[in-house]
Protein backbone atom coordinates (compact mmCIF):
# COMPACT_ATOMS: atom_id res chain seq x y z
CA UNK A 1 0.00 0.00 0.00
CA UNK A 2 1.14 3.56 -0.71
CA UNK A 3 0.61 6.04 2.12
CA UNK A 4 1.01 9.81 2.38
CA UNK A 5 1.50 10.99 5.95
CA UNK A 6 1.61 14.61 7.09
CA UNK A 7 3.96 15.30 10.00
CA UNK A 8 3.13 18.19 12.34
CA UNK A 9 5.85 18.05 15.03
CA UNK A 10 4.68 21.25 16.75
CA UNK A 11 6.31 22.55 19.92
CA UNK A 12 8.39 21.41 22.89
CA UNK A 13 9.07 17.68 22.78
CA UNK A 14 6.83 17.30 19.73
CA UNK A 15 9.66 17.14 17.16
CA UNK A 16 11.60 14.59 19.25
CA UNK A 17 8.73 12.16 19.77
CA UNK A 18 7.50 12.51 16.19
CA UNK A 19 11.00 11.60 14.98
CA UNK A 20 10.79 8.30 16.89
CA UNK A 21 7.34 7.54 15.49
CA UNK A 22 8.73 8.08 11.97
CA UNK A 23 11.47 5.53 12.66
CA UNK A 24 8.89 2.96 13.73
CA UNK A 25 6.50 3.72 10.85
CA UNK A 26 9.36 3.32 8.36
CA UNK A 27 10.26 -0.03 9.95
CA UNK A 28 6.65 -1.20 9.67
CA UNK A 29 6.57 -0.09 6.02
CA UNK A 30 9.72 -2.06 5.29
CA UNK A 31 8.49 -5.18 7.13
CA UNK A 32 5.06 -5.26 5.49
CA UNK A 33 5.98 -3.91 2.07
CA UNK A 34 4.33 -0.47 2.17
CA UNK A 35 5.57 2.66 0.43
CA UNK A 36 5.33 5.60 2.83
CA UNK A 37 5.79 9.28 1.98
CA UNK A 38 6.14 11.99 4.65
CA UNK A 39 5.52 15.73 4.34
CA UNK A 40 6.30 18.02 7.29
CA UNK A 41 4.61 21.32 8.20
CA UNK A 42 4.67 23.77 11.17
CA UNK A 43 1.88 24.22 13.71
CA UNK A 44 1.47 25.93 17.09
CA UNK A 45 4.15 28.27 18.46
CA UNK A 46 6.58 27.06 15.80
CA UNK A 47 4.14 28.24 13.13
CA UNK A 48 3.50 31.56 14.90
CA UNK A 49 7.24 32.23 14.92
CA UNK A 50 7.43 31.51 11.18
CA UNK A 51 4.18 32.98 9.88
CA UNK A 52 2.26 34.67 12.72
CA UNK A 53 -0.47 32.01 12.37
CA UNK A 54 -0.63 28.89 14.62
CA UNK A 55 -2.28 26.90 11.79
CA UNK A 56 -1.14 28.39 8.47
CA UNK A 57 -2.98 27.76 5.20
CA UNK A 58 0.11 25.97 3.89
CA UNK A 59 -0.04 23.51 6.80
CA UNK A 60 -3.72 22.94 6.15
CA UNK A 61 -2.98 22.11 2.51
CA UNK A 62 -0.35 19.57 3.60
CA UNK A 63 -2.94 17.91 5.85
CA UNK A 64 -5.55 17.82 3.09
CA UNK A 65 -3.09 16.10 0.72
CA UNK A 66 -2.29 13.40 3.29
CA UNK A 67 -4.01 10.10 4.03
CA UNK A 68 -3.30 10.64 7.73
CA UNK A 69 -1.69 13.23 10.02
CA UNK A 70 0.83 12.46 12.79
CA UNK A 71 0.84 15.33 15.27
CA UNK A 72 3.23 16.00 18.16
CA UNK A 73 2.19 18.70 20.63
CA UNK A 74 1.29 22.38 20.92
CA UNK A 75 2.26 24.93 23.55
CA UNK A 76 5.08 27.28 24.55
CA UNK A 77 5.73 29.10 27.86
CA UNK A 78 6.40 32.42 26.16
CA UNK A 79 2.73 32.48 25.15
CA UNK A 80 1.38 30.79 28.30
CA UNK A 81 3.07 33.45 30.45
CA UNK A 82 1.83 36.38 28.36
CA UNK A 83 -1.84 37.09 29.19
CA UNK A 84 -1.90 39.85 26.56
CA UNK A 85 -0.85 37.61 23.67
CA UNK A 86 -3.47 37.96 20.92
CA UNK A 87 -2.36 34.82 19.06
CA UNK A 88 -1.78 31.60 21.00
CA UNK A 89 -0.55 28.16 19.92
CA UNK A 90 -3.71 26.47 21.22
CA UNK A 91 -5.80 28.46 18.74
CA UNK A 92 -4.06 26.44 16.06
CA UNK A 93 -5.31 23.21 17.60
CA UNK A 94 -8.94 24.36 17.60
CA UNK A 95 -8.60 25.74 14.07
CA UNK A 96 -7.06 22.49 12.85
CA UNK A 97 -9.84 20.37 14.33
CA UNK A 98 -12.53 22.61 12.86
CA UNK A 99 -11.01 23.06 9.38
CA UNK A 100 -10.21 19.35 9.01
CA UNK A 101 -13.65 18.37 10.31
CA UNK A 102 -12.19 16.20 13.09
CA UNK A 103 -15.40 15.68 15.02
CA UNK A 104 -14.53 12.48 16.92
CA UNK A 105 -11.72 12.18 19.45
CA UNK A 106 -10.89 8.53 20.15
CA UNK A 107 -9.08 8.00 23.45
CA UNK A 108 -8.31 4.44 24.55
CA UNK A 109 -7.29 3.54 28.09
CA UNK A 110 -5.53 0.25 28.71
CA UNK A 111 -2.92 -1.14 31.06
CA UNK A 112 0.54 -2.57 30.50
CA UNK A 113 1.34 -5.76 32.45
CA UNK A 114 4.80 -4.51 33.42
CA UNK A 115 3.50 -1.12 34.62
CA UNK A 116 0.28 -1.87 36.49
CA UNK A 117 2.04 -1.18 39.80
CA UNK A 118 2.52 2.46 38.73
CA UNK A 119 -1.21 3.11 38.58
CA UNK A 120 -2.67 5.10 41.50
CA UNK A 121 -5.48 2.52 41.67
CA UNK A 122 -5.39 -0.93 43.25
CA UNK A 123 -4.33 -3.86 41.06
CA UNK A 124 -7.68 -5.67 41.22
CA UNK A 125 -9.41 -2.51 39.94
CA UNK A 126 -7.24 -1.90 36.88
CA UNK A 127 -5.71 -5.19 35.74
CA UNK A 128 -7.17 -5.89 32.30
CA UNK A 129 -8.80 -2.47 31.82
CA UNK A 130 -9.50 -1.85 28.13
CA UNK A 131 -11.93 0.96 27.38
CA UNK A 132 -12.23 3.68 24.76
CA UNK A 133 -13.88 7.09 24.77
CA UNK A 134 -15.45 8.67 21.69
CA UNK A 135 -15.59 12.39 22.50
CA UNK A 136 -17.39 14.85 20.23
CA UNK A 137 -14.74 17.39 19.29
CA UNK A 138 -16.09 20.30 17.26
CA UNK A 139 -19.35 21.23 18.97
CA UNK A 140 -20.64 22.04 22.43
CA UNK A 141 -19.60 24.76 24.82
CA UNK A 142 -16.11 25.21 23.34
CA UNK A 143 -17.55 26.43 20.06
CA UNK A 144 -21.05 27.68 20.92
CA UNK A 145 -22.13 31.27 20.31
CA UNK A 146 -22.81 33.72 21.85
CA UNK A 147 -20.04 33.90 24.40
CA UNK A 148 -18.50 36.77 26.32
CA UNK A 149 -19.14 39.13 29.24
CA UNK A 150 -21.62 41.86 30.04
CA UNK A 151 -20.60 45.50 29.69
CA UNK A 152 -19.67 45.77 33.36
CA UNK A 153 -17.48 42.67 33.14
CA UNK A 154 -19.26 41.15 36.13
CA UNK A 155 -20.96 38.28 34.30
CA UNK A 156 -19.63 35.83 31.71
CA UNK A 157 -21.48 33.40 29.49
CA UNK A 158 -20.75 30.47 27.17
CA UNK A 159 -23.33 28.71 25.03
CA UNK A 160 -23.61 24.92 24.78
CA UNK A 161 -25.13 23.95 21.43
CA UNK A 162 -25.59 20.55 19.78
CA UNK A 163 -27.49 19.40 16.72
CA UNK A 164 -28.95 15.96 16.18
CA UNK A 165 -26.61 15.51 13.21
CA UNK A 166 -23.51 16.18 15.33
CA UNK A 167 -24.64 13.67 17.93
CA UNK A 168 -25.61 11.00 15.40
CA UNK A 169 -22.29 10.95 13.53
CA UNK A 170 -20.30 10.63 16.76
CA UNK A 171 -22.62 8.04 18.28
CA UNK A 172 -22.58 5.93 15.13
CA UNK A 173 -18.78 5.70 15.37
CA UNK A 174 -19.18 4.51 18.94
CA UNK A 175 -21.73 1.86 18.00
CA UNK A 176 -19.54 0.58 15.17
CA UNK A 177 -16.58 0.32 17.54
CA UNK A 178 -18.71 -1.50 20.13
CA UNK A 179 -19.66 -4.11 17.53
CA UNK A 180 -15.96 -4.95 17.11
CA UNK A 181 -15.32 -5.05 20.85
CA UNK A 182 -17.47 -6.31 23.78
CA UNK A 183 -20.73 -4.94 22.38
CA UNK A 184 -21.25 -2.58 25.31
CA UNK A 185 -21.77 1.15 24.83
CA UNK A 186 -22.26 3.79 27.54
CA UNK A 187 -23.81 7.16 26.71
CA UNK A 188 -22.47 9.76 29.17
CA UNK A 189 -24.64 12.84 29.69
CA UNK A 190 -26.35 15.06 32.26
CA UNK A 191 -29.90 14.57 31.00
CA UNK A 192 -31.44 15.34 34.39
CA UNK A 193 -30.26 18.97 34.08
CA UNK A 194 -29.20 19.91 30.54
CA UNK A 195 -31.38 20.22 27.44
CA UNK A 196 -28.42 19.33 25.21
CA UNK A 197 -27.92 16.12 27.19
CA UNK A 198 -31.57 15.20 26.77
CA UNK A 199 -31.09 15.56 23.01
CA UNK A 200 -28.00 13.33 23.26
CA UNK A 201 -29.89 10.62 25.12
CA UNK A 202 -32.92 10.81 22.84
CA UNK A 203 -30.76 10.59 19.70
CA UNK A 204 -28.72 7.65 21.01
CA UNK A 205 -31.90 5.80 21.99
CA UNK A 206 -33.20 6.18 18.44
CA UNK A 207 -29.90 5.05 16.91
CA UNK A 208 -29.72 2.04 19.24
CA UNK A 209 -32.60 0.39 17.33
CA UNK A 210 -30.16 -0.09 14.42
CA UNK A 211 -27.63 -1.86 16.66
CA UNK A 212 -29.63 -4.54 18.46
CA UNK A 213 -26.47 -6.55 19.21
CA UNK A 214 -25.04 -3.72 21.31
CA UNK A 215 -26.08 -3.30 24.94
CA UNK A 216 -26.55 0.42 25.65
CA UNK A 217 -26.29 1.98 29.09
CA UNK A 218 -27.01 5.61 30.00
CA UNK A 219 -25.13 7.25 32.87
CA UNK A 220 -24.81 10.77 34.23
CA UNK A 221 -21.34 12.26 33.88
CA UNK A 222 -20.80 12.61 37.64
CA UNK A 223 -21.57 8.90 38.14
CA UNK A 224 -19.10 7.95 35.40
CA UNK A 225 -16.41 10.17 36.96
CA UNK A 226 -16.86 8.17 40.17
CA UNK A 227 -17.10 4.71 38.60
CA UNK A 228 -14.01 5.22 36.42
CA UNK A 229 -12.05 5.15 39.68
CA UNK A 230 -14.16 2.58 41.51
CA UNK A 231 -14.44 -0.02 38.74
CA UNK A 232 -13.13 1.03 35.30
CA UNK A 233 -13.47 -2.54 33.99
CA UNK A 234 -17.23 -1.95 33.90
CA UNK A 235 -16.81 0.11 30.72
CA UNK A 236 -15.98 -0.72 27.12
CA UNK A 237 -17.01 2.05 24.67
CA UNK A 238 -18.15 5.42 26.06
CA UNK A 239 -19.59 8.27 23.97
CA UNK A 240 -20.00 11.81 25.20
CA UNK A 241 -19.99 15.52 24.39
CA UNK A 242 -16.98 17.80 24.13
CA UNK A 243 -16.66 19.22 27.67
CA UNK A 244 -17.49 15.99 29.52
CA UNK A 245 -15.13 14.05 27.26
CA UNK A 246 -12.29 16.51 27.81
CA UNK A 247 -12.47 15.97 31.57
CA UNK A 248 -13.20 12.23 31.70
CA UNK A 249 -10.51 11.21 29.22
CA UNK A 250 -7.84 12.98 31.27
CA UNK A 251 -9.16 11.23 34.38
CA UNK A 252 -9.05 7.87 32.61
CA UNK A 253 -5.52 8.47 31.30
CA UNK A 254 -3.93 8.12 34.74
CA UNK A 255 -5.30 4.58 35.17
CA UNK A 256 -2.44 3.16 33.09
CA UNK A 257 0.15 4.74 35.40
CA UNK A 258 1.66 7.16 32.91
CA UNK A 259 0.05 9.79 30.68
CA UNK A 260 3.11 9.56 28.42
CA UNK A 261 1.95 6.14 27.19
CA UNK A 262 -1.51 7.00 25.95
CA UNK A 263 -2.33 7.56 22.26
CA UNK A 264 -5.35 9.16 20.62
CA UNK A 265 -7.01 9.74 17.28
CA UNK A 266 -9.14 12.60 15.99
CA UNK A 267 -11.34 11.45 13.13
CA UNK A 268 -13.48 13.17 10.55
CA UNK A 269 -15.31 12.07 7.44
CA UNK A 270 -12.33 12.77 5.18
CA UNK A 271 -9.38 13.46 7.50
CA UNK A 272 -7.71 11.56 10.34
CA UNK A 273 -5.16 12.83 12.86
CA UNK A 274 -3.17 10.87 15.45
CA UNK A 275 -1.41 12.29 18.51
CA UNK A 276 -0.26 11.42 22.04
CA UNK A 277 -2.41 12.85 24.81
CA UNK A 278 0.47 14.53 26.66
CA UNK A 279 1.39 18.17 26.15
CA UNK A 280 4.50 19.85 24.78
CA UNK A 281 6.48 19.42 28.05
CA UNK A 282 8.78 22.36 27.28
CA UNK A 283 11.03 21.65 30.27
CA UNK A 284 12.27 18.51 28.51
CA UNK A 285 12.52 19.92 25.00
CA UNK A 286 15.84 19.24 23.30
CA UNK A 287 17.13 17.02 26.12
CA UNK A 288 16.37 13.66 24.45
CA UNK A 289 14.59 12.41 27.60
CA UNK A 290 10.88 12.55 26.64
CA UNK A 291 8.82 9.37 26.52
CA UNK A 292 7.96 8.67 22.86
CA UNK A 293 5.65 5.70 23.45
CA UNK A 294 2.38 7.65 23.37
CA UNK A 295 3.29 9.02 19.94
CA UNK A 296 4.44 5.61 18.69
CA UNK A 297 1.20 3.99 19.89
CA UNK A 298 -0.65 6.81 18.10
CA UNK A 299 1.10 5.60 14.95
CA UNK A 300 -0.29 2.14 15.72
CA UNK A 301 -3.77 3.69 15.88
CA UNK A 302 -3.03 5.33 12.54
CA UNK A 303 -2.42 1.98 10.85
CA UNK A 304 -5.67 0.61 12.32
CA UNK A 305 -8.05 3.57 11.96
CA UNK A 306 -6.67 5.27 8.82
CA UNK A 307 -5.58 2.23 6.81
CA UNK A 308 -7.44 -0.72 8.41
CA UNK A 309 -4.11 -2.52 8.82
CA UNK A 310 -4.52 -4.29 12.14
CA UNK A 311 -1.53 -6.60 11.81
CA UNK A 312 0.74 -3.58 11.37
CA UNK A 313 -0.86 -1.87 14.37
CA UNK A 314 -0.37 -5.00 16.47
CA UNK A 315 3.29 -5.20 15.44
CA UNK A 316 3.80 -1.78 17.03
CA UNK A 317 1.82 -2.46 20.20
CA UNK A 318 3.61 -5.79 20.65
CA UNK A 319 7.07 -4.24 20.36
CA UNK A 320 6.08 -1.45 22.78
CA UNK A 321 5.00 -4.07 25.33
CA UNK A 322 8.31 -5.86 24.75
CA UNK A 323 10.27 -2.65 25.38
CA UNK A 324 8.40 -2.08 28.65
CA UNK A 325 8.94 -5.67 29.78
CA UNK A 326 12.68 -5.47 28.99
CA UNK A 327 13.15 -2.02 30.53
CA UNK A 328 13.99 -0.15 27.33
CA UNK A 329 12.32 2.99 28.67
CA UNK A 330 12.92 6.70 29.29
CA UNK A 331 13.64 8.19 32.72
CA UNK A 332 9.99 8.90 33.61
CA UNK A 333 9.24 5.18 33.99
CA UNK A 334 12.75 3.76 34.54
CA UNK A 335 12.18 3.45 38.33
CA UNK A 336 15.84 3.40 39.26
CA UNK A 337 16.86 1.18 36.36
CA UNK A 338 18.74 2.29 33.30
CA UNK A 339 17.06 5.26 31.59
CA UNK A 340 17.34 5.29 27.82
CA UNK A 341 17.32 8.39 25.64
CA UNK A 342 14.26 9.20 23.57
CA UNK A 343 16.22 8.47 20.41
CA UNK A 344 17.57 5.19 21.80
CA UNK A 345 14.05 3.95 22.55
CA UNK A 346 12.99 4.84 19.02
CA UNK A 347 16.01 3.04 17.52
CA UNK A 348 15.35 -0.07 19.63
CA UNK A 349 11.68 -0.23 18.70
CA UNK A 350 12.39 0.21 14.99
CA UNK A 351 15.07 -2.48 15.07
CA UNK A 352 12.75 -4.90 16.89
CA UNK A 353 9.83 -4.39 14.48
Amino acid sequence: MEMNIALLPGDGIGPEVIAQAVKVVKAVGKKFGHTIHFEEAPVGAAAIDLTGNPYPDETHEVCLRADAVLFGAIGDPKYDNDPKAKVRPEQGLLAMRKKLGLFANVRPTFTFPSLVHKSPLKLDRIEGVDLVFFRELTGGIYFGEPRGRNEQGTKAFDTNVYSKEEITRLARMGFEAALKRRKLLTCVDKANVLATSRLWRETVQELATEYSDVKVEYEFVDAVAMRLIQWPKAYDVLITENLFGDILTDEASVISGSMGLMPSASLGTDNKLFEPIHGSYPQAAGKDIANPLGTILSAAMMFEYAFDLREEAKAISDVVNKSLAEGIVTEDIAEGGKAYKTSEVGDWLAANI
